[in-house]
């Protein structure tokens, strides 16, 4: 259940400026890793905020909207699918955290990052084990990250149509595996998510478009 307590126990201890963290996209095999940052006012209640993953798309889109309108300040960062597979997800992902935090118009004195790991960052950051499920802030932050990467997959699947981003968003669904066999690796591939697949990534053909 969604509730301001994490934020009022760290507003108590003088912080000001405390940001909610969250990233979407670890587990798809295409595209960047979405990352965002939020400052919510103190109190402020948001209709139906949630866990971005238990909101349909259409809801989202609407929450979107209301966040970056109420918000005291948001931004959102990625790192590429070629950092992914330089540096491997979690790592990745800690990158792209960082870079929304860091881009913030209004400096946060304190995030708090959905998940049990929170490292690298430049400010105090505390971790929170299903924060997009009980902390506003995180929550927004889910929803910003969520319905920016998935704008990203439908700009994919108009320049990709016959791969099917619009769909399946990148993720390893049965389509997506069966349309980079039959048509190739994409720019845009994570090739260290592809090892599952029954012919190595270095010997599918390359979709260089």
């Amino acid at each position: 259940m969604i509730d301001s307590s994490f934020t009022e126990i760290f507003a108590a201890e003088g912080y000001k400026y405390i940001c909610g963290v969250d990233e979407a996209g670890r587990g798809p095999l295409a595209g960047p890793i979405v990352a965002a940052a939020c400052i919510l006012p103190l109190g402020l209640k948001i209709e139906g905020l949630n866990d971005s993953k238990k909101l349909t798309p259409k809801r989202r889109d609407e929450l979107f909207d209301i966040i970056c309108e109420k918000a005291v300040a948001y931004s959102i960062a990625s790192a590429s699918n070629e950092e992914i597979d330089q540096l491997n997800i979690l790592n990745a992902s800690m990158i792209a955290m960082i870079r929304a935090i860091d881009t913030l118009p209004v400096k946060a004195d304190l995030a708090l990052v959905d998940g049990n790991i929170a490292r690298g960052f430049k400010i105090k950051a505390v971790p929170i084990i299903k924060g997009d499920q009980i902390c506003p802030s995180i929550a927004a932050a889910s929803i910003l990250a969520k319905v920016t990467r998935d704008r990203i997959c439908l700009e994919y699947d108009a320049l990709y149509p016959e791969y099917g981003f619009a769909s399946h968003k990148g993720y390893p669904t049965k389509q997506h595996k069966e349309n980079i066999i039959k048509y190739g690796i994409l720019p845009i591939h994570r090739k260290t998510f592809l090892k599952f697949l029954d012919k190595e990534p270095t010997s599918l053909p390359v979709n260089r478009k």
